[in-house]
Protein backbone atom coordinates (compact mmCIF):
# COMPACT_ATOMS: atom_id res chain seq x y z
CA UNK A 1 0.00 0.00 0.00
CA UNK A 2 0.97 3.55 -0.88
CA UNK A 3 -0.84 5.95 2.17
CA UNK A 4 0.44 9.65 3.33
CA UNK A 5 -0.81 11.32 5.69
CA UNK A 6 -2.76 14.37 4.02
CA UNK A 7 -4.12 16.70 6.49
CA UNK A 8 -4.19 16.35 10.58
CA UNK A 9 -6.60 18.47 12.86
CA UNK A 10 -6.31 20.91 15.84
CA UNK A 11 -8.66 22.64 17.37
CA UNK A 12 -8.12 26.56 17.14
CA UNK A 13 -10.02 29.75 19.46
CA UNK A 14 -8.73 32.47 17.84
CA UNK A 15 -8.16 32.08 13.93
CA UNK A 16 -5.99 35.48 14.04
CA UNK A 17 -3.71 34.48 16.86
CA UNK A 18 -3.78 30.80 15.50
CA UNK A 19 -2.57 32.70 12.26
CA UNK A 20 0.35 34.63 14.09
CA UNK A 21 1.32 31.40 15.72
CA UNK A 22 1.77 28.90 12.57
CA UNK A 23 2.49 31.73 10.18
CA UNK A 24 4.37 34.19 11.80
CA UNK A 25 6.49 32.10 14.65
CA UNK A 26 6.45 28.93 12.89
CA UNK A 27 6.89 30.30 9.00
CA UNK A 28 4.24 28.02 7.90
CA UNK A 29 2.40 28.94 4.69
CA UNK A 30 -1.61 29.76 4.76
CA UNK A 31 -3.07 27.02 2.00
CA UNK A 32 -6.75 28.01 3.03
CA UNK A 33 -8.83 30.19 5.27
CA UNK A 34 -12.41 29.60 5.03
CA UNK A 35 -15.32 30.77 7.15
CA UNK A 36 -15.98 33.71 9.26
CA UNK A 37 -15.52 34.73 12.97
CA UNK A 38 -15.66 32.02 14.96
CA UNK A 39 -16.47 29.32 12.36
CA UNK A 40 -13.38 29.69 10.64
CA UNK A 41 -10.94 27.14 8.87
CA UNK A 42 -7.58 27.74 8.42
CA UNK A 43 -4.87 24.98 6.58
CA UNK A 44 -1.47 25.67 7.41
CA UNK A 45 1.83 23.83 6.78
CA UNK A 46 5.67 23.70 5.98
CA UNK A 47 6.37 25.67 2.59
CA UNK A 48 6.83 22.30 0.48
CA UNK A 49 5.01 19.90 3.03
CA UNK A 50 2.78 17.20 1.57
CA UNK A 51 1.13 17.35 5.03
CA UNK A 52 -0.65 19.93 6.41
CA UNK A 53 -2.71 21.13 9.42
CA UNK A 54 -6.30 22.11 9.42
CA UNK A 55 -6.98 24.74 12.46
CA UNK A 56 -10.68 23.96 12.97
CA UNK A 57 -13.13 25.81 15.34
CA UNK A 58 -13.31 23.44 18.26
CA UNK A 59 -16.63 21.00 18.61
CA UNK A 60 -18.29 22.51 15.35
CA UNK A 61 -19.41 18.87 14.40
CA UNK A 62 -23.78 19.44 15.80
CA UNK A 63 -23.25 15.84 17.10
CA UNK A 64 -21.04 16.89 19.97
CA UNK A 65 -23.33 17.36 22.99
CA UNK A 66 -23.31 20.37 25.49
CA UNK A 67 -21.00 18.26 28.08
CA UNK A 68 -18.54 17.17 25.10
CA UNK A 69 -18.31 20.86 24.30
CA UNK A 70 -17.03 21.66 27.99
CA UNK A 71 -15.08 18.93 28.41
CA UNK A 72 -13.42 19.79 24.65
CA UNK A 73 -12.82 23.42 26.62
CA UNK A 74 -11.34 22.23 29.66
CA UNK A 75 -9.35 19.90 27.97
CA UNK A 76 -7.62 22.64 25.80
CA UNK A 77 -7.82 25.43 28.73
CA UNK A 78 -5.21 22.56 30.43
CA UNK A 79 -3.26 21.69 27.42
CA UNK A 80 -4.61 18.14 26.87
CA UNK A 81 -6.46 18.50 24.27
CA UNK A 82 -4.93 18.69 20.69
CA UNK A 83 -0.92 18.03 20.64
CA UNK A 84 1.31 17.90 17.22
CA UNK A 85 5.05 16.74 16.46
CA UNK A 86 7.23 18.89 14.22
CA UNK A 87 10.76 17.80 13.46
CA UNK A 88 13.96 20.84 12.08
CA UNK A 89 17.57 19.79 11.87
CA UNK A 90 18.81 22.54 13.71
CA UNK A 91 16.37 22.49 16.97
CA UNK A 92 18.38 25.36 18.76
CA UNK A 93 18.24 27.66 15.80
CA UNK A 94 14.56 27.10 15.52
CA UNK A 95 13.60 27.20 19.84
CA UNK A 96 15.53 30.93 19.91
CA UNK A 97 13.50 32.02 16.76
CA UNK A 98 10.19 30.93 18.25
CA UNK A 99 10.74 32.14 21.48
CA UNK A 100 11.64 35.29 20.47
CA UNK A 101 8.48 35.63 18.81
CA UNK A 102 6.77 35.46 22.41
CA UNK A 103 5.49 32.02 21.98
CA UNK A 104 4.65 29.79 25.31
CA UNK A 105 7.59 27.67 26.30
CA UNK A 106 6.76 24.30 27.92
CA UNK A 107 9.85 22.84 27.97
CA UNK A 108 13.78 24.09 26.31
CA UNK A 109 15.44 21.72 24.12
CA UNK A 110 16.22 18.91 25.99
CA UNK A 111 17.65 15.33 25.54
CA UNK A 112 14.64 12.82 26.23
CA UNK A 113 15.47 9.17 27.78
CA UNK A 114 13.72 7.97 24.85
CA UNK A 115 16.09 8.89 22.68
CA UNK A 116 14.86 12.19 21.05
CA UNK A 117 16.29 15.80 21.52
CA UNK A 118 13.24 18.36 21.58
CA UNK A 119 11.42 21.13 23.02
CA UNK A 120 7.67 22.38 23.46
CA UNK A 121 5.68 25.33 23.26
CA UNK A 122 1.50 25.63 23.14
CA UNK A 123 -0.41 27.60 20.25
CA UNK A 124 -2.47 30.23 21.35
CA UNK A 125 -5.55 27.69 21.74
CA UNK A 126 -3.37 25.15 23.96
CA UNK A 127 -2.51 22.71 21.83
CA UNK A 128 0.88 20.77 22.67
CA UNK A 129 3.44 21.54 20.13
CA UNK A 130 6.65 19.52 20.64
CA UNK A 131 9.65 20.04 17.85
CA UNK A 132 11.90 17.05 17.85
CA UNK A 133 15.33 17.63 16.11
CA UNK A 134 16.35 15.26 13.10
CA UNK A 135 19.66 13.26 13.49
Amino acid sequence: MDITIHYTFLPHTDPEASLAFYRDALGFEVRNDVGTGTMRWLTVAPAGSATSIVLTPPAADPGVTDDERRTISEMMAKGTYGIVALATPDLDAAFDQIQAAGVEVVQEPTEQPYGVRDCAFRDPAGNLVRLNEIR
